[in-house]
């Protein structure tokens, strides 16, 4: 759609294209719930690995540190019992050593890893089920042949995903860099001290340092995370978005096409029509308005309680429906608010109310003495 635009007084006018500022791709609408099902069954959700990273830091960090002491004990009796064996060098290759020492060590190996191992998994599921919640599938790691498109993969290289992820990664290693040097600066009066301690001191000393520096990693990873997952939530949003011939083509594939509804329940009153004529042969008696309503009445002991609407029409309908009356006999009587109201309270198939038995009794009487006195 082109417009022109005037600039101030003078007579300049600019032609200018209003679709270069449109979506190229015409995705304006929101995605549909349906989309949304579809993408979170495919596993494509707004999930920051950051947050992972993060949390992953600073709870493995701080369980070093509450483990430690455990962890310690069991690597020194590792220790103790390799240099107690050190004098019989000569049993190191013996077949029946190696089946005896070997599943031990692996086993001392396994018990000291455990609890780092057991707080990464809960830490990884908690923190994904925070951000996803409980959704588990498996069609991200099955293999797509059109990843390994050549154009496709320059042009996500090129991307602006692939261009975001190169900033993180810049900022990441800045911030890295820069705990790592802060805290290495603030450690220099220490360090000089090393020379002065024990194996054992100086293992601690170190030990601590690198446990503060990977906690304070883990805090300044938890701003970048959180930033993040709101870039991640925008962009997922950004990538679910839909046109709108998406929208009414999910429409027509989930309530149909409306063409075809309308056919479809055009039909249904037909057919419904058809039945409901099919019965007026049927009726006791037909009450009329006599001009706009039309109401057949039939009144079977063995079959209900009380007498059931089987038809009801106003103006062409009601005429309709008083000629079939006149063509099967059926006795016709002018009864103007009862007509109204039982066309208005009574559906077809239904009984008629409690209130109405008295004035529907005496029409159905009357109607009943004159097929007698015939």
């Amino acid at each position: 759609m082109n417009k022109k635009i005037r600039f101030d007084n003078q007579s300049n006018w600019l032609d200018y294209n209003l679709q270069f500022f449109a979506d190229k791709d015409g995705k304006t609408e929101k995605a549909t719930p349906r989309k949304r099902s579809k993408a979170r069954e495919e596993g494509q959700v707004a999930k920051s690995m950051e947050i992972n990273t993060a949390f992953l830091l600073i709870f493995m960090f701080a369980a070093i540190r509450l483990f430690a002491p455990f962890m310690y004990g069991r690597l020194t009796s590792i220790f103790e019992r390799t240099y107690i064996l050190y004098p019989k060098l000569d049993d190191l290759f013996v077949e029946s050593y190696i089946l005896k020492f070997v599943p031990y060590i692996l086993t001392q190996i396994l018990i000291i890893i455990a609890p780092l191992f057991a707080v990464a998994m809960i830490v990884g599921v908690t923190v994904n089920f925070v951000q996803v919640g409980w959704h588990p599938t498996l069609k991200p790691l099955k293999p797509k042949f059109s990843r390994l498109n050549p154009i496709s993969g320059m042009s996500r290289l090129f991307s602006k995903h692939s261009l975001v992820e190169l900033l993180k990664s810049i900022i990441k290693i800045t911030i890295v860099s820069l705990v790592i040097y802060n805290s290495v600066i603030g450690e220099v009066k220490n360090i000089i001290l090393l020379l002065d301690m024990d194996l054992m001191q100086m293992i601690k000393y170190i030990g601590k340092v690198i446990i503060n520096i990977g906690l304070k990693v883990g805090m300044f990873f938890l701003f970048i995370s959180a930033a993040d997952y709101a870039y991640q939530r925008f962009e997922h949003e950004e990538n679910l978005k839909m046109t709108k011939e998406e929208i009414k083509e999910e429409y027509k594939m989930t309530e149909g096409n409306p063409q075809i509804k309308s056919k479809i329940r055009q039909k249904m009153r037909e057919a419904s029509m058809r039945r409901m004529m099919q019965e007026i042969p049927k009726a006791d008696v037909v009450i009329t308005n006599p001009t706009h309503y039309a109401i057949a009445i039939q009144y079977d002991s063995n079959v209900a309680s009380a007498p059931i609407v089987i038809a009801k029409g106003v103006d062409y309908l009601a005429m309709r429906i008083k000629t079939i009356a006149a063509e099967s006999e059926i006795e016709i009587v002018e009864n103007k608010p009862l007509a109204r109201t039982l066309y208005q309270t009574v559906d077809i198939g239904q009984e008629i109310p409690p209130d109405l038995y008295q004035a529907v009794a005496e029409i159905l009487a009357f109607v009943y003495s004159l097929k007698n006195n015939y």
